[in-house]
């Protein structure tokens, strides 16, 4: 598949039923397009299975509560769409977005209890999110943009207004040629990049943020869970930016990143090592079983 996202063939599930691809349209005057009532997933599927679908799936929902809307459909009848729609566009290893939002309705300002909410599944062929990286190492700029205090935004939701600040940053990065950026959280801490959490390798052990001021991502999860199995201390924690320098790895964890090494933050580098291309290796290996 090929070509702009809204110019394709295929079909996405939509409120209940595939359509073709050019005709899930939404009105303009739809309430997530003002005002960011939106949540979603990113999910991979690695030889027509999803990896961790259910718990993507129940995040879905979680997401819809903070943000203070409930989706009209359970959980049971998503995963039954998700794999409804990778079998209509004849995928088995595919990139899986569900999407959910309040649209348009009797209400068109800040509150929006009457819009009817609505949900949306795409599928679509996705390879290495930072190209080569995974062997050469991902160069990452530092953005001025922090992660804000959760007393200001509900951190836990994969929430489309929570990422208007990470498009930013990622503008930025490439135009100095960078893959991504390192944000900061509100406190001045290390948090994560736009779109995917942090670890970092010293004297043989691992060390990741405390996520308490951003999303605790679901590869973040396993890949902490693999390094415990393997017997690799991990220790998560506040990181100050002045640290960076310590460190001799380091590595990104996302649906879409995977485990992607990091060769350089800014200025700083760091050793594309034996234990980062060893859990990216591993975690390769566990979502095709």
């Amino acid at each position: 598949m090929a070509g702009a996202y809204d110019d394709r063939d295929g079909k996405i599930w939509m409120d209940g039923k595939l359509i073709e691809w050019r005709d899930a349209n939404v009105h303009i005057l739809t309430h997530a397009m003002h005002y960011a009532s939106s949540v979603f997933e990113g999910e991979r599927c690695y030889s027509g299975k999803i990896f961790k679908s259910l718990e993507h799936t129940k995040r879905l929902h979680t997401s819809a509560n903070l943000i203070d809307f409930e989706i009209p459909f359970s959980v049971d009848e998503i995963e039954a769409a998700k794999m409804e729609t990778l079998k209509a566009n004849g995928l088995t290893d595919a990139y899986v977005r569900p999407v959910a939002w309040r649209g348009s309705g009797e209400d068109m300002g800040v509150a929006a209890k009457r819009n009817k909410v609505h949900l949306a599944i795409a599928v679509w062929e996705w390879g290495n999110y930072y190209g080569d990286a995974k062997t050469k190492g991902a160069k990452l700029d530092i953005a001025k943009w922090k992660r804000p205090s959760p007393e200001t935004a509900p951190s836990q939701a994969k929430a489309a207004g929570l990422y208007m600040i990470a498009t930013m940053s990622k503008h930025a990065a490439e135009a100095k040629g960078c893959s991504d950026a390192l944000m900061f959280d509100y406190r001045g801490y290390v948090a994560e990049a736009t779109g995917a959490n942090m670890f970092f390798v010293k004297n043989g052990e691992v060390h990741t943020p405390t996520p308490d001021a951003f999303l605790n991502g679901i590869t973040r999860q396993t890949v902490i869970d693999m390094l415990r199995e393997k017997g690799i201390n991990v220790i998560e924690r506040h990181i100050m930016p002045e640290e960076l320098e310590g460190f001799e790895q380091c590595w990104l964890t996302g649906t879409a990143a995977e485990v992607t090494p990091v060769g350089q933050i800014g200025d700083y580098n760091f050793e594309v090592g034996a234990m980062a291309l060893d859990i990216s290796a591993s975690y390769e290996k566990l979502v095709r079983v």
